[in-house]
């Protein structure tokens, strides 16, 4: 039986590569929603994105929903510096027609959670955690039905992205994190560590653009201009596909490995604020409540991706 999940995003190029693999793969999920939050780029964008990679991936029955414009206390930080200033530059993309959903995101959320089963619905979260701290806060019964919270975000060996401490996600909201770590449910993590090992190449792009379909050749512009600032910023080969990495577990969860630890979210340090204090070697003597991923098989990722990709 596919598993139910809701996609909480902020597309982003990574992120709309993510939602595609999950539209590209019904027999393992149903999409039951997706959520748009404001991170990458403001919320206005960040629900348009997500419609627009619906439609190119031939889902306009999709339900999309805006959900929270602004941290739960903080002023909002975007990274249009990565993404540009849509953030989905590269390619040209239409405007969406499928309507944007009148509920809010955090209200459908809730009222899945509540409707269904207890322990049927994974929350995929690619962005900053605000909707989802928000629901929990405001319904907190949901928090025991929720089957999985796998989320991209933190980081410990690779330490930040945003910060010289923080990894973006968790940094724009850290509040909103530290609700989520702390609020028992059932928590994998896809940090920067496991991500900066899932890298794009000249090859892998290729890939994309030899599908000859137009999804395949979005893909490859996205995954183009998103390398640039990476590999400008790293000096790696390419560029990392961090989001795609939470579709490619719940399919995949052989091609990652890691360790269930302590997660604790630093809310208040001067130089430190949103970081991923992550007890790996377990010297805090804290209760573990995240399985935090380490590491993943890069062929095989890429080989899930393509593959999937190929079908839309």
């Amino acid at each position: 039986m596919a598993r139910q999940i809701i996609i909480d995003t902020d597309p982003g190029q990574d992120d709309a590569v993510a939602i595609l693999l999950a539209l590209a793969s019904p027999e393992d999920l149903t999409v039951l929603g997706l959520t748009a939050v404001a991170g990458n780029v403001p919320l206005p964008l960040t629900q348009k994105n997500t419609r627009i990679v619906c439609e190119l991936a031939g889902k306009p029955q999709m339900r999309v929903f805006a959900g929270c414009d602004a941290p739960l206390q903080r002023k909002l930080v975007t990274a249009e510096h990565v993404h540009g200033k849509t953030g989905l530059d590269g390619p040209k993309l239409d405007d969406p027609v499928m309507p944007l959903q009148p509920q809010h995101a955090v209200d459908f959320i809730i009222d899945t959670l509540r409707s269904a089963p207890s322990g049927t619905v994974t929350l995929c979260p690619l962005g900053p955690l605000t909707n989802i701290a928000t629901a929990f806060l405001k319904a907190p019964d949901i928090i025991a039905r929720v089957q999985q919270v796998v989320l991209m975000g933190g980081a410990y060996f690779e330490v930040g992205n945003i910060t010289p401490a923080a990894e973006f996600n968790i940094f724009v909201d850290p509040e909103a994190a530290a609700v989520v770590f702390g609020s028992g449910v059932p928590l994998v993590v896809l940090p920067l560590d496991v991500t900066h090992k899932a890298l794009t190449s000249a090859a892998r792009i290729a890939a994309f653009r030899a599908m000859g379909t137009r999804v395949g050749a979005m893909v490859a512009e996205w995954t183009d201009f998103f390398e640039r600032f990476d590999v400008q910023k790293y000096g790696s080969q390419g560029a990392p596909l961090h989001d795609p990495c939470v579709i490619a577990y719940l399919l995949r969860p052989d091609l990652f490995s890691g360790r269930f630890i302590n997660v604790e979210i630093e809310t208040k340090g001067e130089f430190t604020l949103g970081m991923t204090v992550a007890d790996w070697w377990g010297v805090s003597g804290r209760k573990p409540n995240a399985l935090f991923i380490g590491h993943v098989d890069e062929a095989g990722f890429f080989d899930l991706l393509t593959g999937r990709i190929a079908r839309l």
